[in-house]
């Protein structure tokens, strides 16, 4: 048996509901491999999933495109690449407590907004309220990353990013209102996220290993898919016990057809990367030059 370790980008929500269900299902032992779940919560996300990865303390990685572009650019790079993407289709978005007050991205001018901190995120939003109008002029917080979504339910920030299909749910079960700005409704075009990243020089050293695991993962995805009431019980025991109330059922629903299928599952088009890397550059967030091949890979499908 093969030890692979996986570092999730959040605590275990839908997102992640493809790998509980391999892990539940046996499907990794089928591959002769014995894998390991990490998430945030084993340190309160003191160091990222992409940082775990560039430390050998993981195999695989969840994370944004955004953290691949940006280890592969930083003063000392790494061979960071993605090899998967989770969801076809993006479905996060800038939220907000529903007021009269923010109707729009460009309403954010003057107010707070609860960061994660990552390279590009701050100027990406301040992006969105240009687009819209405005002059980008939001006040930056950056609160313990695992609190960031209590401060916008508690007001105490106006907005953040959530994804809609755990954070928007759980919202929706509270009878909470929220306005959701997505990227592609003002100019944006966001690429994918999350992503599984790992090291280009580990594919050419262990690349059936690697394979094989990503294979297993997929077939969690698709069971999820084929049986989703099962596939929501498998879920729910590693659900930390603070969120067992969001909806899991609601949950799947908004997330399986971004799941894709046999064919798709996984896969990154290029132009969508290639568009959001010209984007970034075009707005001077990125300078450095990069290639396609150096940031994602589908030669593991």
């Amino acid at each position: 048996m093969k030890k692979q370790i996986i570092a999730l980008d959040w605590t275990p929500n839908i997102n992640h509901i493809g790998f509980f269900v391999a892990q539940e299902k046996g499907f990794y032992a089928e591959q002769q491999l014995e894998v390991e779940l990490v998430d945030p919560s084993v340190d309160n996300y003191q160091m990222t999933p992409a940082k775990k990865l560039e430390l050998g303390q993981a195999h695989f990685a969840l994370c944004p495109m955004e953290s691949v572009i940006s280890y592969r650019t930083k003063a000392t790079p790494f061979d960071c690449i993605a090899v998967a993407a989770l969801l076809q289709n993006d479905l996060s978005a800038i939220v907000v407590n529903s007021s009269d007050a923010i109707q729009s991205p460009k309403d954010l001018d003057g107010k707070t907004y609860a960061s994660y901190k990552a390279r590009y995120e701050d100027e990406i939003v301040r992006q969105m309220i240009r687009n819209d109008g405005g002059q980008g002029n939001i006040v930056v917080e950056y609160p313990a990353k695992l609190g960031i979504w209590d401060t916008v339910l508690s007001d105490h920030c106006d907005a953040t990013w959530i994804f809609m299909n755990w954070e928007g749910v759980e919202a929706e079960g509270k009878n909470i209102p929220l306005r959701y700005f997505k990227m592609s409704d003002y100019g944006i075009p966001y690429s994918y996220s999350p992503v599984i990243a790992t090291h280009e020089s580990a594919l050419q050293t262990d690349r059936e290993v690697y394979k094989n695991c990503l294979s297993a993962v997929k077939k969690g995805y698709l069971y999820s898919q084929q049986h989703p009431e099962e596939a929501i019980e498998l879920l729910r025991k590693w659900v930390p016990e603070s969120e067992q109330h969001i909806d899991l059922s609601a949950a799947l629903a908004l997330s399986a057809p971004a799941f894709g299928n046999e064919e798709t599952w996984g896969k990154m088009k290029e132009e969508n990367v290639s568009t959001f890397l010209a984007w970034l550059a075009e707005r001077k967030l990125e300078t450095q030059p990069l290639t396609l091949s150096e940031l994602v890979t589908n030669e593991l499908f």
